[in-house]
């Protein structure tokens, strides 16, 4: 099988082509930069110490905290990020600014990634979570540079997938210089994939380590002020189609126990925004967007709409509860340690098998409650907001999660310390591996 993969590439290279065209009706970024995708970037100057790849906008995210690291703690690094969305190009520019390169991530063909590796010259590679790429792997290998997967989680469906190539992707993973994963489960689950005993290290989740900005508290106040002190607010996050609907008959529901109730509502991507705003017009409620408002919201505003990019903690911290979406239909769930950091309940669906064993451990420490349907959803909702106590032990319990399972990235900057040497001296010599 391994000698079939390039060829089969180039020929579902005109569907590649054809999705970016199609994806691009939605979001027309996808029509821009194609060169980039092919490894036609403009040459660094300067080689690159670490590459950081991180697909979209959860991974950017989620490699905020090592990132931004990287560079408090060596000031002359020469960092580079890539992605493979618009969405997570857009979260770069807004988490780094200049202080990193960017563009995006070659396709997984021999030219386009050696011409890549050519004008970029990475010293390092670190890939966020499972996107193993094998002639990346195979073509960082072959030109000695490390590549380390970090904060990595293989769901039991993800892994199920690899198994069906095994004796392919086997000799792959074993090319790769290391993995920093987040459980014992997805370790074992790497290690029957083939990946080398000694190349897999436990070392937790880089999400419990987020970094809340110094001002964060202070802008979500004024945030909430707009929105008005005397009510509640319920942010659903991270909605995917077919969730919507539901959060909107469980708000309905719930409006007529809580009549001030201010639902947040913010879709997990971008194209979705103007769909969902559709929805909430059509189902009666008076609903405003981010990009609209001009001030203090009026109590007849039943519905926000967050239809902007890199707000979504100010949005958090300025609720009172949160749902957690890509959880009601079979989307894998999203990361409930932002909010449950910030002090919120979280309620999330049952479909969280990228985020299996956090969930559960949420559950564990009683930080948030699980919920099958829309009488569930409404039941947990209504609970948080009629018991402050039951609502405040639940945020507590969420924030201790967090501290007492920080510690994720500082393992993931010893292992890095092996390969940058500006890690572990004051005098950086650029160049040298």
């Amino acid at each position: 099988m391994t000698f079939l993969y390039t060829p089969l590439l180039y020929l579902f290279l005109p569907v590649l082509l054809l999705r970016l065209l199609w994806r691009g009706f939605k979001n027309p970024e996808y029509w821009h930069r194609w060169r980039e995708r092919f490894g036609f970037i403009e040459p660094l100057q300067q080689p690159v110490d670490v590459w950081v790849h991180a697909v979209s906008v959860g991974e950017v995210r989620a490699a905020e905290p090592l990132v931004n690291t990287l560079l408090d703690k060596a000031k002359s690094i020469n960092l580079l990020v890539t992605t493979m969305t618009p969405t997570g190009s857009t979260q770069v520019r807004q988490c780094f600014g200049d202080r990193v390169h960017h563009c995006y991530v070659p396709y997984d063909y021999p030219a386009a990634v050696n011409r890549f590796i050519d004008r970029t010259r990475p010293h390092l590679a670190v890939f966020m979570e499972t996107e193993m790429w094998p002639n990346i792997i195979r073509l960082c290998s072959r030109r000695a540079i490390p590549l380390l997967f970090a904060n990595v989680r293989l769901s039991e469906k993800s892994f199920f997938r690899y198994q069906r190539v095994v004796g392919f992707m086997g000799p792959v993973l074993r090319l790769a210089s290391g993995f920093a994963v987040q459980t014992n489960s997805d370790a074992e689950r790497l290690k029957r994939l083939g990946a080398r005993e000694d190349s897999v290290r436990v070392t937790g989740s880089i999400k419990f380590d987020v970094r809340l900005p110094p001002s964060l508290i202070e802008v979500a106040k004024v945030l909430r002020r707009e929105w008005g002190s005397d009510r509640l607010v319920w942010i659903a996050a991270s909605t995917h189609e077919g969730e919507d609907e539901i959060i909107l008959a469980a708000f309905a529901a719930l409006k007529q126990k809580h009549p001030k109730l201010l639902l947040v509502i913010v879709p997990r991507h971008p194209e979705r925004f103007a769909a969902v705003t559709r929805l909430c017009h059509r189902a009666g409620f008076e609903t405003v967007l981010r990009s609209q408002q001009g001030g203090s919201l009026s109590g007849d505003v039943d519905i926000f709409v967050g239809d902007s990019m890199g707000e979504l903690t100010l949005f958090y911290a300025a609720s009172d509860i949160a749902f957690v979406g890509g959880s009601l239909v079979q989307a894998g769930g999203h990361n409930v340690l932002e909010p449950c950091a910030l002090g919120l309940p979280v309620v999330f669906g049952p479909h969280m098998f990228n985020f299996q064993e956090i969930g559960e451990r949420t559950l564990e420490h009683e930080a948030g409650m699980r919920v099958g349907n829309k009488v569930e959803l409404t039941a947990a909702i209504d609970r948080y907001l009629a018991d402050p106590n039951l609502r405040f032990k639940a945020g507590e319990a969420g924030k201790t999660f967090v501290t007492e399972n920080r510690g994720a990235l500082q393992k993931t900057l010893n292992l890095l310390a092996n390969y940058v040497p500006q890690l572990s001296s004051d005098e950086p010599e650029r160049g040298k591996r």
